[in-house]
């Protein structure tokens, strides 16, 4: 398989950073199974529009969902949507499922919850581009380097 757009920018990045190839997987527990690593530490890249055009990442722990109040409120604004599919794709270049701020067709800004700051030496394993690609990266380095802004957007999923 070869590599992907965000495989290509991980390793421009810098970032010391594993990739994991597992294949398709049918839920958050077979991922993390596949992936050696907690639920809690699969991070999913959502893509959220803001305005015509305007989109933004928000990264959610494997456990939690976004708390859309406490999204509008952080972004001052009073309507917020997730782009259908085909959109999603366009404005990141990557597949629904698939979605990472790492080699994304556009440098949208990042949103991280700050569930998943605090432990200096916390991995987290993020999507790289392709169904059952991953990469496990330190979370405070993938954060810094994403210039991301980190605040509490999510909630523990019901």
């Amino acid at each position: 398989m070869s590599d992907t757009p965000a495989i290509t920018a991980l390793a421009a990045s810098g970032l010391d950073h594993e990739i994991t190839r597992h294949g398709r997987v049918g839920s958050l527990a077979e991922a993390a199974a596949a992936r050696g690593v907690e639920p809690r530490d699969i991070v999913k890249t959502l893509v959220v529009r803001r305005g015509d055009g305007d989109f933004l990442f928000v990264l959610v722990p494997g456990d939690r969902e976004i708390s859309w109040p406490l999204l509008r409120a952080l972004l001052g604004v009073n309507r917020l949507s997730m782009p259908d599919k085909e959109v999603a794709r366009d404005v990141t270049g990557y597949e629904r499922g698939t979605i990472t701020p790492f080699g994304s067709t556009t440098a949208w800004p990042v949103i991280a919850d700050a569930s998943l700051i605090g432990d200096p030496a916390r991995r987290i394993s993020i999507g790289a581009g392709a169904h059952g690609v991953a990469a496990s990266v330190n979370a405070e380095a993938a954060l810094t380097y994403l210039d991301a802004q980190v605040a509490e957007v999510t909630e523990l999923q019901q």
